[in-house]
């Protein structure tokens, strides 16, 4: 089965786990997912079947939009509610003050993602090292934020959308606003990611492949069976002859071509387009 949708993951389950429900709903093997959600997040989850799995990178998935939740004065080493040690209670914020410490997050930013996370370090997950109690420093990321706006304040918890570059980590967001509130705490009740660039859920309905790919349509005037065959393309059979990846139309099947220094490689041939 070859098949691209988007899947709605639950919260308290890994998007492993939640694979292999998905693997025995469309009893096949060959499954795989793109943008790991861990178990405290919910949300759209891309899934590729069969040779679709070798279509994510090529996919327009950038930017994301996330939903979260921040608990004021809630302290916790994983940033959410995983392992709160303590609480503080505070005295409820000006409203605006809580929509510019949101606005302030857009823009680029410098930070250090949080030490309970999926960041690999030495070739370990960071969330493994730090609940074995092992020490490791945290390189900072760079991150783009494009829209950050408030939805709902009702102390002690603030709700917020950030859409962001990829690898953005939303519970450092949650506690940066909760510094430039003053506070030293802040941690996450609840995330949620909307979308994944152009996809949102619905319902696992099969994607439609020649308008997900985050690349422009190249067009062969040679002959199809070089295609159908994949034998060498010659770049001056092709409609569009700069550098860069192409996609080209074949009916039921697209191929992924790789134009450089007037070269042609296929990256992937003859993919079911549906």
């Amino acid at each position: 089965m070859n098949r691209l949708f988007v899947a709605y993951k639950p919260t308290g389950i890994s998007s492993n786990n939640f694979l292999y429900s998905l693997k025995r709903k469309y009893n096949t093997k060959k499954v795989g997912f793109s943008g790991t959600l861990d178990p405290f997040a919910k949300g759209v989850l891309l899934i590729g079947m069969g040779s679709h799995t070798k279509l994510f990178r090529f996919l327009n998935k950038t930017p994301k939009t996330y939903k979260a939740t921040l608990w004021l004065g809630a302290q916790s080493d994983s940033l959410d509610t995983e392992m709160i040690e303590k609480v503080e209670f505070l005295e409820k914020f000006d409203d605006a003050k809580v929509y510019e410490a949101i606005k302030s997050l857009e823009g680029n930013l410098e930070y250090e993602p949080p030490i309970f996370s999926a960041k690999r370090i030495d070739g370990k997950r960071a969330y493994d090292l730090a609940r074995a109690g092992v020490p490791f420093e945290m390189n900072k990321i760079n991150s783009s934020i494009y829209d950050a706006k408030l939805i709902h304040y009702c102390h002690p918890f603030v709700t917020f959308e950030a859409t962001v570059s990829e690898g953005t980590y939303i519970r450092s967001l949650g506690l940066m606003i909760a510094n430039k509130l003053g506070l030293e705490f802040g941690s996450l009740s609840a995330l949620e990611r909307l979308n994944e660039g152009q996809f949102f859920y619905d319902g696992e309905t099969a994607l439609d492949i020649k308008t997900s790919l985050n690349m422009k349509q190249n067009f062969y005037t040679g002959d199809i069976e070089n295609i159908k065959y994949g034998r060498v393309l010659a770049i001056q059979d092709l409609e569009m002859k700069e550098d860069g990846y192409y996609w080209l139309d074949g009916g039921d099947t697209i191929s992924i071509i790789n134009v450089e220094n007037k070269q042609v490689k296929y990256e992937l041939n003859k993919v079911d387009a549906c």
